[in-house]
């Protein structure tokens, strides 16, 4: 049975710029506010549109699916892909501007903190809160209330107002919510990434058991490929506000990552980032040990990882440090290489400049890999890029002796020694079994 349609869906966004110069004489200044307020008393409702220009931008853009009951699927895209708008508009929470949605079942939704609480309320009446508006009645909210609270484990708190509850409390206590008051179709968002390692595995637990055991509709979406693989039967991924692939996990995954960084690409026009702005990254690649920018290494090889930066407010970088976030071919987090790490501590920072992270003897089995680029200054992030360069990696004789372990037996690769050693205590007892075997 078809439990949600969604047919040629779209959400457009007005966007207003202030159009600004970047010199205003005296008389400019005194031109445009005159020639506002005559404008505003001509037409009192109407924009000055002299001084904002309006943007359309398509946040989804005629996306069809539909989805069964039972299913299990991941959302997944690079940030500003139409993904959060899509569980929003499947909420109700806002309208589309074009196409329509057909839901069957009552709709539970986890998308960002606090969603659905109340802040002044505590933890018990937001339980009891959202039973009701999910349609449940206080009788069924309470026969499902004591396993709420232990999957939550906020028992401590749970007479204390949510608005001081952590961010991972809040979210621990909305996901036990949303996951055990029977909803026919769940969505959850990125919000899981909030709580710790133990939590999201014991999430990622509950969701699978809701929808193999219980027969309801999980949507998901996360960057985390591997607890899509984990979790999800079917993938959508979306770019730019549209469906690109609609596949099997497998195949979606592998069209996601082999489409969504260019090898070697100017971080300039990334819109997908994060950070105060002091600084920004302006290029990553690797290198090879001759300085060649590379897109495919070898184990056991010499290589670099680069990234160039700009400051933007022209001004030195004090407390600089940068990190290096490897990610293998499903964006997991691997390592984190940082300066810091290593003791080397920069003092002076020049207004542009070109990072290099050498990687000798490269540890790493065959595949596909990347990093992220992540900058900080005063402890606050100043620019962060995740994806910012791809790479592949080919077997390389890194033990020295022409074989490699299979690459899906894990990522890295260990320089190792081995013997076998009989046991003293039975010398006696093999050498006669030896014996016996010879005649």
């Amino acid at each position: 049975m078809t439990v949600i349609t969604v047919e040629n869906l779209g959400k457009c966004y007005q966007i207003g710029h202030q159009r600004q110069e970047r010199y205003s004489t005296l008389r400019d200044v005194m031109m445009h506010t005159t020639r506002g307020l005559w404008q505003r008393v001509r037409h009192p409702l109407s924009p000055n549109k002299e001084e904002v220009d309006i943007e359309e931008l398509w946040a989804l853009k005629e996306v069809h699916f539909e989805v069964r009951q039972g299913e299990r699927i991941g959302i997944i895209g690079r940030n500003g892909a139409g993904k959060s708008t899509l569980l929003k508009i499947l909420s109700q929470i806002t309208d589309p501007t074009t196409g329509r949605v057909r839901l069957k079942g009552r709709v539970a939704s986890l998308l960002e903190v606090g969603t659905g609480f109340h802040p002044e309320l505590t933890g018990r009446e937001n339980i009891y809160l959202n039973g009701a508006i999910l349609g449940m009645t206080r009788q069924e909210i309470k026969h499902k209330f004591d396993e709420i609270v232990a999957f939550a484990g906020v028992e401590q708190f749970l007479d204390t107002p949510v608005k001081r509850f952590s961010s991972g409390m809040y979210v621990r206590l909305a996901f036990a919510v949303a996951a055990h008051l029977e909803p026919e179709i769940l969505l959850v968002d990125e919000v899981l990434a909030v709580g710790d390692a133990a939590f999201q595995k014991k999430c990622l637990g509950k969701m699978e058991e809701v929808a193999e055991q219980e027969g309801r509709t999980v949507l998901f979406v996360s960057h985390n490929m591997l607890a899509i693989q984990t979790l999800c039967q079917r993938a959508i991924a979306l770019q730019k506000g549209a469906v690109v692939m609609d596949g099997s996990v497998q195949d979606t995954i592998a069209y996601y990552l082999d489409h969504q960084t260019p090898t070697h690409a100017s971080l300039r026009t990334r819109s997908d980032r994060q950070g105060t702005g002091e600084m920004r990254f302006t290029d990553a690649w690797v290198e090879n040990e001759d300085g060649d920018v590379v897109d495919t290494v070898y184990s056991g090889q010499n290589i670099s990882l680069v990234a160039t930066y700009e400051t933007l407010q022209h001004t030195p970088l004090r407390a600089f440090s940068v990190t290096f976030a490897l990610n293998g071919s499903m964006g997991e987090q691997l390592a984190d290489l940082g300066n810091e790490s290593t003791g080397e501590d920069w003092g002076h920072v020049p207004l542009y400049g070109k990072i290099r992270c050498q990687l000798p003897n490269l540890p790493l089995n065959t595949g596909r890999y990347s990093f992220n680029v992540c900058g900080h200054m005063n402890n606050a992030v100043t620019d962060w890029v995740t994806q910012a360069a791809v790479f592949h990696v080919e077997a390389g004789d890194f033990l020295g002796s022409g074989r490699l372990p299979s690459h899906d037996q894990g990522s890295f690769l260990f320089h190792q020694s081995w013997e076998l050693l009989p046991s003293e205590a039975r010398d006696d007892e093999y050498n006669s079994q030896l014996s016996r075997e010879e005649e």
